[in-house]
């Protein structure tokens, strides 16, 4: 018989629960273990909290590491402590159930997910109220994913049109890595009083106006067979029901990346091809850790 995992009790902030598996290589190509996964998650939470806070979380956790089967988990684990802060959404209608998910306000919460393997972390463009109803959106983002053909060069070019796009509507955009292939565009539009219908649909339409202009480069149609070589501007992420990876957060890729925010002359750099490898611009947990230790969080203003 294998001896039970080793625990270890913490106590976080005055919630007290165990962490267990530290020695677990999440990230096998690397050796990243499961302590330095939590460990990131505990440096990073100053900057990482504001953008989790009030929104709910989906996670996708990989118990047995990232080259394993993962999962993606909305609703909130039945062996949760019950400090947990959570919020039931949806209607409960014939063949659809209510989903109870996390709202992770607090280090303890953040270092509960990580010590689960929950390895990323995916948010709404909305915040609940305090006593758990929706907001309207106080986000918009654009998600630029390049085709077969296409890289980061030719995102960081849509980049700083659709910046230029917006800013005649006095929409100031900020970017952020995917922490895969793409980039991402986040704006603060919390004053426009806009529903999340009003605020998709002018993200469609912007989509197809830049594809209007730009055909060769850039895509809005989901049509996957449409993006070889080109941008896909991704605008249905505004649809209230959908999530995008949070900013800071890692991804589940053969080595540990994070979806980083990036300044705009690194944008405008990485358009003319500057300090390039491969085609992208791939930041670990270390390299975060000590950007936002010099910089500080470059995605503050959209937080408002």
């Amino acid at each position: 018989m294998s001896p039970a995992p080793e625990r270890l009790a913490v106590t976080i902030g005055g919630r007290e629960f165990s962490v267990s598996n530290l020695d677990k290589v999440m990230y096998p190509v690397t050796g990243f273990s499961k302590a330095e996964l939590i460990d990131y998650y505990a440096k990073i939470a100053p900057v990482m909290l504001p953008h989790l806070a009030g929104r709910p979380v989906t996670v996708k956790r990989f118990p047995n590491g990232v080259e394993s089967q993962g999962f993606i988990e909305k609703n909130v684990p039945r062996h949760a402590p019950d400090w947990l802060r959570t919020a039931v959404l949806g209607r409960k209608t014939a063949g659809k159930d209510t989903n109870t998910y996390a709202i992770v306000d607090d280090l303890a919460s953040l270092v509960w997910f990580a010590n689960l393997a929950a390895i990323e972390f995916h948010t709404p463009m909305w915040r609940l109220t305090k006593d758990g109803r929706p907001e309207g959106p106080d986000l918009i983002v654009f998600d630029l994913d390049p085709g077969e053909g296409a890289t980061i060069v030719e995102c960081c070019q849509v980049a700083g049109i659709l910046r230029n796009r917006l800013a005649a509507d006095s929409i100031e955009l900020l970017a952020k890595t995917s922490g895969s292939k793409g980039l991402q565009l986040y704006g603060r539009i919390a004053s426009r009083g806009w529903a999340g219908d009003q605020i998709n649909n002018y993200a469609h339409e912007v989509a197809m106006s830049v594809e209007e202009e730009l055909p060769g480069l850039v895509v809005s149609r989901m049509t996957r067979a449409l993006r070889t070589g080109k941008i896909f501007i991704d605008w249905s992420q505004n649809n209230p029901a959908k999530t995008t990876v949070t900013p800071y957060s890692l991804r589940a890729l053969p080595k540990p990346s994070v979806s980083t925010p990036v300044t705009w002359q690194e944008v405008t750099g990485w358009a003319e091809g500057a300090a390039l490898e491969g085609g992208r611009v791939i930041f670990s947990p270390t390299q975060v850790l000590e950007r936002v230790a010099s910089r500080g969080d470059l995605l503050a203003e959209v937080l408002g």
